[in-house]
């Protein structure tokens, strides 16, 4: 399979402490990748690493062969991050938002918008305000836009947080169904995963030194 995502060489530092390093992974499309280990080992932070939200850094990382700085935009139009916090803005509607969202990217018609709230099951709730909405119907408003960007490389941290059980075989079907037809997910959960995919899991809580290699066929 391609190769997708690698990282070389990767660590980290928080408040004089560092939490990871030597860290190498390879990622190819159809690969399911979870990032594991007790709070305060780095989960979240080498998540927004890997998606460039962390300017800081040591070691490589490289989409699709290329440095992820040397073409940044690139990398951006192929990646969907969905962070621990839904990211959304409560003052306005799903809908309001997911039109926000995607102005920034891609835009999409009322009709794609409305299809995406319908698949996370937010169908009559398209246009009331986020605030009166509960924690797990703001997780599925963000949820949503996987739906709407035909990006390979999803990276979601916690995407199961606040879901009922019915919701969470949805997404796990969602991110298996994105790996088959050639996608990557990389995420935290501390939700036992049930995949009819393979899963690779990198522990940050064994030890700073950690290697995962994806498949070469």
């Amino acid at each position: 399979m391609q190769e997708l995502l690698s990282g070389q060489g990767l660590a980290c530092e928080r408040d004089d402490r560092l939490l990871f390093s030597h860290l190498h992974f390879s990622l190819n499309c159809g690969d399911v990748l979870q990032i594991a280990g007790p709070n305060g080992t780095g989960k979240t932070s080498l998540l927004r690493m890997l998606a460039g939200l962390l300017p800081d850094y040591e070691g490589e990382i490289r989409f699709q062969g290329e440095l992820v700085n040397d073409n940044a935009d690139h990398f951006r139009e192929n990646l969907l991050f969905i962070g621990h916090h839904p990211g959304i803005k409560l003052n306005l509607t799903p809908e309001e938002n997911l039109r926000w969202y995607q102005s920034l990217y891609r835009p999409a018609s009322d009709e794609q918008i409305r299809q995406a709230l319908a698949k996370v099951k937010l169908t009559g709730f398209e246009d009331v305000p986020c605030y009166t909405l509960s924690a797990g119907q703001h997780r599925r408003v963000a949820l949503a836009r996987l739906f709407l960007q035909a990006a390979p490389l999803w990276i979601l941290d916690e995407p199961f947080t606040a879901i009922d059980q019915g919701g969470v075989k949805e997404i796990e079907q969602l991110i298996a169904d994105h790996a088959t037809q050639g996608g990557a997910v990389i995420l935290t959960t501390h939700h036992n995963l049930s995949l009819p995919v393979e899963l690779k899991v990198i522990d940050l809580g064994q030890t700073v030194q950690l290697k995962i290699e994806g498949d070469d066929d």
